[in-house]
């Protein structure tokens, strides 16, 4: 698994911003879920466009005659492994 750590500088005026919508205790619980609300929801995100745009690549695809996988790990380690697939960094970088 990968761990990412980031540390979040705000002003205290940014903070009492955010404390208008989010709740926010003295130990910023409130904002720690918030921010990973917004990884996990990110991270749907992404799945619904690369399970969908795949899907359809991977049923054109004359040469692919596998079965598509039903679970998520199976399907990304799939498409991922394909001489075809490019990150979002191999793309902008092409």
């Amino acid at each position: 698994m990968a761990t990412h750590t980031k540390t979040i500088s705000l002003t205290d005026l940014q903070q009492t911003i955010l404390s208008n919508d989010l709740y926010n205790a003295a130990d910023n619980a409130g904002l720690d879920l918030w921010i990973q609300n917004a990884i996990d929801g990110k991270i749907n995100n992404s799945w619904k466009r690369m399970r969908t745009e795949w899907t359809q690549r991977l049923m054109d695809d004359d040469s692919f005659t596998d079965a598509i996988p039903s679970n998520k790990t199976d399907f990304v380690n799939l498409v991922t492994a394909r001489s075809d697939y490019k990150t979002r960094q191999e793309k902008n970088d092409a």
